[in-house]
């Protein structure tokens, strides 16, 4: 598609300031100034939001159903705050220093960005027409990476709390671009792209053009492992998980999963993935290093799997623990990795899904 073309409207606005540039075949450059921001924080040094304050754990959740987000206590399990947010948020990521919070606006072409303390709106970053942000990573370079589905691409946001934040979008060239990881070097990108059934690469220096192969049906989890060696894909239409080589795609290996394994995520320590199986209310956990299946945790009987409707999931960082997006019944499963047992359910706002904790 004509990404020059989709980009016209949101570069129209910065034209006065002679900072928009679009180059047609190319990614697309562009910097900003500011859209909508709240009067008191915006602009405001990433530093001057540490108060001295110890921070408690929390998971922050996007509700997209209820087009809001919430902030759990982890140490009491409730919520105790939740902020109105824009329409049909999915997915988040937090800051490396852990005082914002990025949420992926699906319903409409903005990536927000909250401060964690109060979840005041600190930011709204306008991506363009059609956008439908989805999968977010924030980078320790202080860059998000943000995939827009309507439009399959990856944006890439640098200095997103900065007035001049600088904007570059790179097309997948396929339908449908979800979720995505991004290597330790912040130099490549993957995407699933779930109506093009493929998993595409991208070279963000531009040296290669994007390279795409056909995975399964409608892939949409992904993961690198934690040594950057193998790309993990799930396919939930084939109930299947993929070790793909990270250059060139090709399939390493094939592993059985549960039913419908829509997200997949590999545990901090970097020995076992698992894979988030909606239809039956099971997480696949697979080893690496064997890429064997090697054990089954029960969220929910097969029973409750609808009425449950998981969906994503996150390690903590410890990977004692592991928490699970359950958006038909608004809450969050806390389960012990080490038991497989359901410690407890946090209650969130309407439609529960993306996840992510601080600190």
């Amino acid at each position: 598609m004509n990404v020059c073309a989709s980009l016209r409207p949101a570069l129209a606005s910065f034209a006065a300031f002679g900072l928009g540039a679009c180059i047609p075949g190319q990614g697309v450059t562009y910097e900003t100034t500011p859209g909508r921001y709240s009067p008191v924080l915006a602009g405001t040094p990433e530093s001057s939001f540490d108060s001295g304050e110890p921070i408690r754990p929390a998971l922050f959740v996007a509700n997209k159903r209820g087009n809001s987000i919430s902030k759990i206590d982890l140490e009491t399990g409730e919520e105790i705050v939740r902020r109105d947010s824009c329409t049909n948020p999915h997915e988040l990521a937090t800051s490396p220093q852990g005082n914002l919070v990025a949420l992926a606006c699906y319903g409409g072409t903005t990536v927000d960005l909250f401060d964690t303390r109060e979840l005041a709106l600190v930011a709204s970053i306008e991506l363009g027409e059609n956008a439908r942000p989805h999968g977010i990573v924030w980078g320790q370079n202080d860059t998000i990476y943000v995939t827009t589905e309507g439009r399959g691409s990856i944006v890439q946001i640098r200095d997103p709390a900065s007035f001049m934040r600088r904007i570059r979008e790179y097309p997948t060239e396929q339908q449908g671009s979800h979720m995505l990881a991004i290597a330790p070097d912040w130099r490549t990108a993957w995407t699933v792209d779930m109506e093009s059934n493929t998993v595409t690469r991208l070279d963000l220096s531009e040296q290669e053009p994007p390279r795409s192969v056909k995975i399964g049906e409608q892939p949409e989890g992904i993961a690198l492992s934690t040594d950057a060696t193998t790309l993990w894909v799930s396919a939930r239409g084939s109930d299947m998980a993929f070790a793909l080589d990270p250059e060139t795609l090709a399939v390493r290996s094939m592993v059985r999963t549960g039913r419908f394994p829509l997200r997949l995520a590999i545990r901090p320590q970097g020995d076992v993935a698992i894979t988030s199986n909606l239809r039956d209310g099971s997480l696949s956990v697979i080893d690496l290093d064997t890429t064997r299946l090697v054990r089954k945790i029960d969220v929910s009987s097969s029973d409750e799997a609808q009425e449950r409707a998981q969906v994503t999931i996150l390690w903590a960082d410890d990977g004692e623990r592991i928490y699970v997006a359950e958006t038909a019944s608004n809450t969050v499963a806390e389960i012990d990795y080490a038991s497989g047992q359901v410690l407890r359910r946090l209650a969130t706002g309407e439609g529960g899904d993306g996840l992510a904790i601080v600190p």
